[in-house]
């Protein structure tokens, strides 16, 4: 059967390339249309903040204005650097992202794995359901829970402790507890919304490669190690790429609502050090610097990982 023709002119090649691109843009103008309040919404709330980033290099007075106040350079980076607390958030910033990588990143792929052998529909939607409902509630109801779940007197953790004959542990300011909770409560609220993603990528898995892999004689494991693996394998090294960029932003708001000046030697993150030095103190520019800082070295990091992605899966976000 031939094809049906398409209703689409054909453009000249020998036109000169700006009457093609007016041709184009001409043909395509509705689809353009509906770009126009994305690239609103870009250009309103991600570029145009871009002109305070200069605040990070002057010595910045909220009467006198951005562009009045005087320039001084690096002196706020350097400030930043030397002060007792850059080594300790640093330190902070990065053990908790280790730990959320390395825990929370396999978790919604483990889940996504485990639904996808369930074979009884309305179990799976269930379960489904529930794991990424909680992404759904509100953080601060979340560690409001956690605080209830790990009271000192009648938290269910220290009543089953008590039971046990053990004896009872205030959980919230032992140092040493901070980021397993912390890492343990992110896990909980974001794996369910996570494994969305990662059981759409299984569900574009060509049937006939299992099939396949039957005949030729594979188990259950060896059908997810040589077929179920690599066919997500994509979409898991580009959630790495964009994970390791956001490797120095640790949500502050769960570690606000958790932590406490006993904690600060574990707990205290770059992030929750811009809150008290921006808008406890009003250091605006100090803040600036520390953002600043904090997103170039993530650019960093994306760019590393992506040319490690195609160099070693030909997979990567660019």
């Amino acid at each position: 059967m031939e094809p049906k023709p398409s209703n689409r002119p054909i453009m000249p090649g020998w036109l000169p390339a700006w009457q093609r691109l007016a041709a184009r843009l001409s043909r395509d103008r509705f689809f353009y249309l509906l770009l126009i309040p994305f690239i609103g919404w870009y250009l309103i709330f991600a570029y145009k903040p871009m002109y305070g980033l200069q605040i990070a290099f002057k010595d910045f007075s909220v009467f006198k204005g951005i562009a009045a106040s005087p320039w001084i350079g690096f002196e706020h980076f350097i400030t930043f650097f030397q002060s007792p607390y850059f080594v300790r958030t640093l330190t902070n910033t990065l053990l908790i992202s280790l730990y959320s990588l390395i825990w929370g990143f396999p978790a919604p792929i483990i889940l996504a794995l485990l639904l996808n052998e369930v074979k009884h529909v309305f179990f799976k939607k269930a379960v489904q359901t529930l794991t990424y409902l909680p992404h759904f509630i509100s953080v601060v109801v979340i560690a409001g829970i956690v605080t209830n779940f790990l009271a000192p007197s009648n938290g269910l953790v220290n009543i089953m402790l008590a039971k046990l004959g053990l004896e009872k542990i205030y959980f919230l300011i032992v140092p040493e507890y901070f980021r397993t909770i912390l890492v343990s409560m992110n896990i909980w609220k974001e794996t369910g919304f996570g494994a969305i993603l990662y059981i759409a990528a299984l569900s574009g898995i060509n049937p006939e490669l299992y099939e396949a892999a039957v005949i030729d004689g594979a188990n259950k494991w060896k059908q997810i190690w040589h077929v179920t693996l690599p066919g997500i394998l994509p979409t898991v090294m580009i959630m790495l790429i964009l994970r390791i960029g956001h490797i120095l932003d640790v949500g502050y708001e769960a570690i606000i609502l958790l932590y406490q000046p006993a904690t600060y030697e574990t707990a205290d993150v770059i992030s929750t050090y811009m809150y008290r030095a921006g808008i406890k103190e009003g250091n605006y520019d100090l803040t600036t610097a520390v953002g600043l800082f904090n997103s170039a070295v993530g650019l960093v990091l994306v760019i590393a990982a992506n040319k490690l992605s195609k160099k070693f899966t030909e997979s990567g976000l660019w």
